[in-house]
Parts: structure tokens; sequence; C-alpha cells
């Protein structure tokens, strides 16, 4: 059907799905969720009592000390939350807290945000706090707490599905959030007249997240909060990072929320110019892969002018920012699918139709009824999938806009900016990210151009190229796809100490 082929459409180009490959050669750790008996027989003997919290939010809660966990079991509004004895999911040594804020300053009605916090391994008094956006749009942050920079992932095996500790976890050094947004998106959910469909709408209601979550937790408050996003979260983390900016100039909130980074890996945030790049990441990518023939290269070259053209005027006419989306897609990313190859990774196949990687374990482990109660996920909310195409086909007139303009004020008041790319990746590549910065105006743009490309030694061995002038680095991460965090993860974790703590690249 017509539907049925936007809809597949729609799925072959979405360029942000997070890997579903697993963290290999880790010690495996059988943490299973209690059941619904267990919980009850808790009650039963009196182990559990009633907490009630009047906050805009509700939250599970693991405390390392006590040994507490704390699962919500009402809507938002009221915290209701029963205690019993267990560990805590994914990582039983940290205090975690999971759960839903509501969004009350944005003009919506019943916008409920997911959720799931872990504090740093070590000094989580200390430790940087960490926000991840996940892209799609429409895709699920707990894709990457599962799959990428989280602490576990979970894996199928004989005897069942089990979380894997993942040793090189982005919470070694910070404390991180990742969060399903916008609403419609893994375990958030709102009526259909709270759905984004631009940035704008996207950082108002994180903005308003933030400061609702700080309110609440105000024992984050004054860590140096750095904002992370991939893929299409190269739309949402530099709009995330100005808002918070602008909200800090404009005295928005009580208190100030303490932004000290932004940092996007993989991501699409200037089309006109990272475009540009896919003839020559399909014909000449390093890895000596041609997933087009000489032929079919050459009118992918043809083609950019007319692409460009497209995305020129989507900048001040809206009307043509779904043209231009399935113009320049069609031209320059449908030959490269056309090929086989996983378009978030060049050196192998797409392995699964549609998305190329199988989320079946987290996907069937995030819906057993044991994880959703000790998560504290509300009734109202659906089945967890790992992206909303509902939510992705909303942002047809977003894909094409521009959104590097957000990062010459950020630098200016000293935010300090890292734009990674995998050098594998084929959707959003290196190539493109890397001219993007190149063509960036602001006061260090002949500085940063200037300076020549420098190893990255990681461990002993380059694991990259870095170049920097002033606060804004570029980072070639080799022998990674889309996904850093998943092919890379040592180099990953340093490349996230390096930038919390400003050491040099």
């Amino acid at each position: 059907s017509p539907s049925a082929a936007r809809a597949s459409a729609a799925m072959a180009r979405l360029p942000s799905l997070l890997a579903a490959l697993h963290v290999a050669a880790v010690a495996c750790a059988s943490m299973h969720s209690p059941s619904t008996s267990d919980m009850k027989r808790a009650f039963d003997n009196g182990m559990a009592h009633l907490e009630r919290t009047r906050f805009a939010s509700a939250g599970h809660v693991y405390n390392r000390t006590t040994g507490v966990s704390q699962v919500p079991l009402a809507v938002v509004g009221f915290v209701e939350e029963s205690k019993y004895m267990r560990g805590g999911l994914c990582d039983s040594d940290v205090q975690q807290r999971s759960g839903y804020f509501k969004i009350n300053e944005t003009g919506k009605t019943n916008e409920h945000y997911f959720y799931w916090m872990f504090e740093a391994r070590k000094n989580p008094a200390k430790a940087p706090f960490v926000l991840w956006l996940t892209g799609g749009p429409g895709c699920s942050g707990m894709l990457a707490l599962l799959n990428e920079n989280g602490p576990c992932s979970i894996e199928r095996t004989e005897s069942g599905l089990q979380e894997v500790t993942n040793p090189y976890s982005w919470t070694n050094h910070a404390t991180v959030l990742w969060i399903d947004q916008p609403t419609g998106v893994g375990f958030s959910y709102g009526d259909s007249g709270d759905f984004d469909h631009d940035e704008k709408g996207v950082r108002d209601d994180m903005y308003h997240f933030l400061v609702e979550f700080f309110t609440a937790h105000p024992e984050y408050r004054d860590l140096p909060l750095f904002v992370f996003g991939e893929s299409y979260g190269g739309h949402y983390a530099p709009n995330v990072a100005y808002r918070v900016m602008q909200g800090n100039q404009r005295g928005e909130s009580p208190f100030k929320i303490n932004l000290q980074g932004l940092a996007v890996g993989n991501g699409l945030t200037d089309p006109a110019v990272q475009y540009k790049y896919y003839p020559a990441m399909a014909y000449h990518n390093g890895y000596g892969v041609k997933s087009v023939d000489a032929e079919t290269y050459a009118q992918m070259l043809s083609s950019l002018p007319s692409c460009i053209a497209q995305i020129d005027g989507c900048q001040t006419d809206d009307s043509k920012c779904a043209f231009a989306q399935d113009v320049c897609n069609n031209a320059l990313i449908g030959p490269y699918e056309r090929s086989g190859l996983n378009p978030y990774d060049v050196r192998i196949k797409c392995k699964v139709p549609g998305l190329c990687y199988d989320f079946s374990a987290p996907t069937e482990w995030l819906n057993l009824p044991t994880t959703r109660t000790a998560l504290g996920i509300s009734s109202k909310s659906s089945k967890w999938s790992s992206c909303n195409m509902r939510v992705n086909s909303q942002f047809s007139g977003d894909w094409m806009k521009a959104q590097q303009y957000t990062v010459p004020p950020l630098l200016a008041s000293g935010v300090r900016v890292l734009i990674y790319a995998g050098d594998a990746d084929f959707i959003c590549n290196w190539m493109g990210n890397k001219a993007w910065v190149k063509a960036l105006e602001w006061p260090g743009q002949s500085a940063f151009n200037a300076t020549k490309d420098r190893d990255w030694i990681v461990g002993g061995l380059k694991a990259g190229s870095a170049r920097s002038a002033a606060n804004l680095t570029f980072l070639q991460v080799n022998k990674a796809g889309h996904m850093v965090p998943m092919d890379q993860p040592a180099s990953a974790l340093a490349m996230l100490d390096t930038f919390l703590t400003n050491g040099k690249f």
C-alpha cells in the first residue's frame, strides 16, 4: 500500500538508529528483576511501606547504602513509592533513578518524559552530569544505555536474557541521564497535541525537564552539565544547550543550570554542507569500499546542485522542507542503501532489513513486566520500541533545517564544544561533520582552520585525529561507525574523560 511504502521508505532513511550489538568479552551478572509474587510477599511481610512526596515527578531510586529500591505506583503529580529490599537493575553498586516528569511550562496538556539515570561509579557528589539525547528523530535513549555507553547490555543466552556489565560505561566518569524524548518515544507519553515537530519544541521541553529535574533533585544542580547527542541529536543537542544558555541569561529559573559542554557524535547539524559528502563517502571512504560504481558516483555528484538548492530553499520556506528531504535522500542516500551495506558502518552488510541491527534482546527485556515495574513505567506508556515512526514523520519539516547557528553563541559564552565522528559511518559521516565545523562562522574560525590535525592517542595507540582551537574540537575516531561508544568503547570512554576534564585531545 502507499502508506506502507511511505513507512518503509521513512524507516530506510532513518539516520540515527543506535546499535543493537552488545559489549563483548565482559563478565556476565545475572541480576534478575523480582517477580510479582516476590514483590507481593515483601508487602505481606511488612518489608515495604508507602511514601508520598509532592513533586511534579515520579522516580525509581536505588540507594546503594541502604540497599532499598523505590518504585512509583501512581501517575505524575504525586510520587507514590513502595520500598523493598533488592538490587538495582543494570548496576546494583550505584544509586539510580528512573521515572517521569510532566512538562508543565510549554502549553502541553499531558506530556510525560521518561528518564533513567545512574550516578557515577566514583565520587558521584562531584562527578560531572551528562545528559544523553538519542536521535532518530523518534528513537529511544534506552538504546544507547543498553547498547553503547550505559552500565550494562542485555544479551540473549541459553538460560534467557541476562544483564552484562559494561566496563566502559560512561558512568565510570560521570552521572549520566538517558531520556526518551520527544513525546511518544520509548516510554514517554502524552496526548496527540503534545507531539513536537521542530527544534523549538524539543529545546523548550528539554529545558523545562531539566529545570524540574534539578528542582526535584537539587543534589545534582551544581554539577557541571554536559549535553551529548548522537545522529539526529546533532539537531537536538545544540538546541538544548542553546536553550539552557538562554534560560540562564534570562533568569527563567530560580537557579542557573551549570552548563559546561556540548558534544555531538556522528550528528546531522548542517545538512547543506553535510549532504555534499555522501558521494565521496560512498566511493572514496578510506576503507576501500566502493558501495556504488563509477557511473552511480557520477550521478550522485551531478545531483548535488539540485539537492543543495532545495535545502537552501527550506531555510526560508517551510513548505519546501519535506520535498528537500525526499529529493536529497533519494539521490544521495538511496544508491548506497541499494548496495546492501550498513549505512551506519561501511565495513559491514546490513544484517536486519530496515534497521540493520537486531534490537530484539533489549526490546524483550524492557517490556518484561518485572522490568517495567522496577523502572516505574506508567500503565499509560505503550509497549517499548526502539523507534517511533509517527514521531519520525512529525519532523519531516525539521530534517533539513540548519542548526549550526546555535554553536557560535555557546562558544562565545565559554561552553566547550566537541564534534566527533566515527570514520566508518556513512549516514552522518566524518567528512561532512568536519566540513561543517570548518565552515562554522565564529571568531576562532581562522585559527581552527589553520590548525593541523594531530594524532589522538589512546592506550599508546593512534585512535583518531583531532583538531582544536579555543573551546572547539573536532575528533575523527578510527575504526568506528555511527555508534562510537559501541564500536570503540575504550576510545569513547577516553574521549569522554578528556572532554569532561578539559584535557587536550
